[in-house]
């Protein structure tokens, strides 16, 4: 759990903290981001005093991973919305792809998520009554674009989306997806590139759209505007943007590309913001993705919100306590599980796989061809589909997990039949990556940016079961190896900047992968996985 602990502030801050039963006069921080790693796009809900969270997935699988949370700070993962085919299907998806900006919302006992496959079927719906558990095949809303929001209101559910560069509204039936209204243009922003990611919400007698402006790199930012009708004509908040760190004073914040939010009320009557971001390194690259991070809102009755009181947010978010939480339970909800840890506190997670299995947190590229895993008595299993990671179609044999932390451990120990290429891989998509593996008696480290592809070392090795491990800092991933699991010896580094977003392009994060390829039919068997933020 993260520690909320006593610092001293110059500046002003705002808002409460629910869920925190701490004395007013005291001043406590918690730390951004709240969901670390390529987690981009979040939407959340609140029910009585549990919160639910969710982000886009591209063209990982399963897609869309959902946490919950008792505090908006410290969240679980408890599964992924589209856990099979027949919720998504992935096939030619790259890393642009796939599953674009999902919504949740809560309706009278329903839970329902919106989103986009940017690959295949375009907008849909899929619904359930515990969060956790199985969610509904797709119901497909035939509204073009993308960036689906729901807003239920007075009886109706509305949709709202991204078309031409304009935001939508159309009165849907969630249950059936069809248009009960014409598909309206209200608002087109304030004159932002991409204005996208709407979600409407009802507060004082007015209902207030919130977007995103700039697109989703450095220019990113929040934009709201006011209408009286929900099919307006809206008013720009005229202190627009509220939230953006396109500005001199956020010039050398380490989070940057802030938006795509959203709005949820807490149970003290407090409000806060999800938004995505990203945390720079080695200059301005960014390697993670785009992250969840939380802000504090202040929303007077009748009046704009502001956001953190400057409109920007920090690593380091000092939060006053002015009154006790006032939790409530006003709808029983299932209670929820998970074998997965949350993303924000987690400093070391260990799989003897033996024993373990990979939890909610890992991810396979595009569909799986599931009989190429399997848990024997002593390992995980990669069974080589005969693609390699530089395939765009379908889906090579890999499993792996987000870079969550710039300073960051991954080990992995592993034995491999001759002729299959067994190792582990710093992906960020299948023409960026680095990858340390076995293959016919050697140790190859070999890099793939682009049109290059070409070993970097290659260490003859005739061993039975060898250690693999990854390091990664500012600047460099570093690769090692180890015979005994103990003595690690260094193979090489290479530069992060190449796998970056702004080098690689692409809009996903670097997934810490293991992976098995060469002739179809032949294995790599991994013993274990660690994975350590430094």
């Amino acid at each position: 759990m993260i520690s909320l602990r006593n610092i001293v502030v110059s500046k002003p801050v705002v808002s409460v903290f629910c869920g925190l039963l701490l004395a007013s006069s005291t001043l406590f921080a918690y730390e951004n981001p709240i969901i670390k790693g390529f987690h981009p796009d979040p939407s959340v809900c609140a029910v009585g005093g549990d919160y639910y969270l969710v982000n886009s997935s591209f063209h990982y699988f399963p897609g869309v991973p959902i946490f919950h949370s008792k505090d908006l700070i410290n969240w679980t993962q408890i599964g992924n919305v589209l856990d099979r085919r027949s919720q998504l299907e992935l096939t030619d998806a790259l890393s642009w792809g796939g599953v674009y900006a999902p919504t949740i919302r809560y309706k009278e006992g329903t839970f329902y998520m919106i989103t986009t496959n940017t690959s295949h079927g375009g907008n849909f719906i899929v619904r359930t009554d515990n969060p956790a558990g199985k969610w509904s095949d797709p119901t497909y809303v035939d509204i073009p674009g993308i960036d689906p929001s729901l807003f239920f209101h007075d009886g109706k559910c509305w949709y709202t989306g991204t078309t031409d560069n304009k935001i939508v509204l159309c009165e849907i039936d969630p249950l059936t997806g069809t248009k009960l209204s014409d598909v309206k243009t209200i608002w087109g922003g304030t004159g932002g590139r991409y204005p996208e990611g709407p979600h409407l919400y009802f507060k004082d007698g007015w209902f207030y759209l919130l977007i995103a402006e700039g697109g989703t790199e450095y220019a990113h930012k929040v934009t709201i505007a006011r209408s009286r009708s929900i099919d307006g004509p809206y008013e720009g908040n005229p202190s627009n943007p509220i939230l953006t760190h396109c500005t001199m004073a956020a010039q050398n914040n380490p989070i940057q590309g802030v938006g795509h939010a959203d709005f949820v009320q807490a149970s003290d009557g407090s409000w806060w913001m999800t938004c995505l971001g990203f945390r720079t390194q080695g200059g301005n690259h960014h390697l993670l993705g785009r992250e969840t991070f939380l802000a504090p809102v202040e929303w007077p009755e009748g009046e704009w919100p502001t956001v953190n009181g400057s409109g920007e947010i920090f690593l380091n978010m000092p939060v006053p306590v002015t009154k006790p939480a006032e939790v409530t339970a006003h709808t029983q909800i299932p209670s929820v599980t998970s074998t997965s840890t949350s993303t924000s506190s987690v400093t070391e997670k260990v799989l003897d796989f033996s024993k373990d299995r990979c939890g909610h947190d890992w991810v396979y590229l595009r569909n799986p061809f599931m009989n190429n895993y399997s848990y024997t008595r002593k390992s995980l299993r990669l069974k080589s589909s005969g693609l390699n990671l530089d395939e765009t179609h379908l889906s090579p044999t890999f499993i792996g997990r987000r870079q969550e932390d710039i300073f960051f451990s991954a080990v992995t120990s592993l034995t491999s039949e001759p002729t299959t290429s067994g190792g582990m891989t710093v992906f960020m998509d299948a023409g960026s990556h680095y990858d340390l593996f076995l293959e016919k008696g050697c140790l190859y480290l070999h890099y793939r940016l682009g049109e290059l592809s070409c070993p970097e070392a290659v260490i003859p090795l005739n061993v039975d079961r060898v250690w693999l491990k990854i390091e990664g800092n500012e600047y460099f991933y570093i690769f090692s190896y180890s015979t005994d699991g103990e003595n690690f010896f260094q193979v090489g580094q290479m530069n992060t900047r190449y796998l970056s977003s702004e080098t690689a392009s692409g809009f996903t994060g670097i997934v810490i992968g293991l992976f098995a390829a060469g002739p179809e039919g032949t294995h790599a068997d991994f013993r274990d996985f660690s994975y350590k933020s430094l």
